[in-house]
């Protein structure tokens, strides 16, 4: 069962999303259920703290008229949920820029005008959901556990760039498809961590299966979100050997 939480502080808006979701997965027979309807976001974060979901969809408005707008509570909820599908619905199309600062990765950002748009715009959201749970299940997905501060993150290997060393003493940097993220680790240690990583030079590892294009004039990968990894040398022939 895939559980939908929305947060929206407008009861008008709130139950016309409810309608929405509830008709599309009556008529379709979906394996989902609203867990959650609140114009509360702390409601929602205990209940995520008392029983911890993975894999949700939540629609939060991003004006909640809150002591932390819908943006921050992405953030938050992405921290316990980092599988979770986050939408954003609002009339503020300005914000859309703060869900990059917060690195909410919002898998949608539906702007608030005709009611026959928004409905179509969850019912799309609802499709793609599904279709990527159905993937997920499908294939084996492996996951990367790493500590941040005192919370331990789980982001899948397969979402996963390539680690670098930070400027800052004892940190590296994750870097993902969209986003990256700091945390304090040696680099020595990160290639154990799975079997598609690979050291290919002193400050970086490598997701293999991430590699776009090797250039072997210039000593570089290019990965496939189009950041660019440099390769030592020596590192040349056991890296064309991982790649077959």
């Amino acid at each position: 069962m895939i559980p939908v939480f929305i947060c929206e502080d407008n009861e008008i808006q709130r139950k016309t999303i409810e309608g929405y979701i509830n008709n599309y997965i009556m008529i379709e027979e979906l394996d989902m259920r609203i867990e959650m309807s609140t114009d509360d976001p702390n409601e929602l974060l205990n209940y995520l703290e008392k029983e911890p979901r993975l894999n949700g969809i939540y629609f939060l408005d991003v004006d909640l008229n809150h002591e932390i707008n819908g943006i921050q509570l992405g953030a938050k909820i992405r921290d316990k949920d980092i599988s979770g599908k986050i939408i954003f619905i609002t009339t503020h199309s300005e914000m859309m820029y703060f869900t990059f600062k917060y690195k909410v990765e919002a898998m949608d950002y539906i702007i608030k005008d005709e009611s026959e748009n928004l409905q179509q715009r969850i019912i799309d959201v609802l499709k793609q959901s599904k279709k990527h749970y159905e993937e997920a299940q499908s294939t084996y997905d492996e996951r990367l556990k790493i500590k941040i501060g005192n919370k331990v993150r789980v982001f899948s290997v397969s979402e996963v760039m390539f680690i670098e060393t930070s400027l800052v003493p004892h940190k590296l940097t994750l870097h993902l498809m969209q986003s990256t993220v700091d945390f304090y680790g040696k680099i020595n240690e990160v290639e154990s961590l799975s079997d598609s990583f690979l050291r290919i030079h002193k400050s970086f590892v490598v997701n293999i299966k991430s590699i776009a294009t090797v250039n072997k004039k210039k000593y570089e990968v290019i990965m496939e979100n189009g950041e660019i990894c440099p390769i030592a040398i020596r590192k040349v022939s056991l890296l064309n050997r991982r790649l077959g």
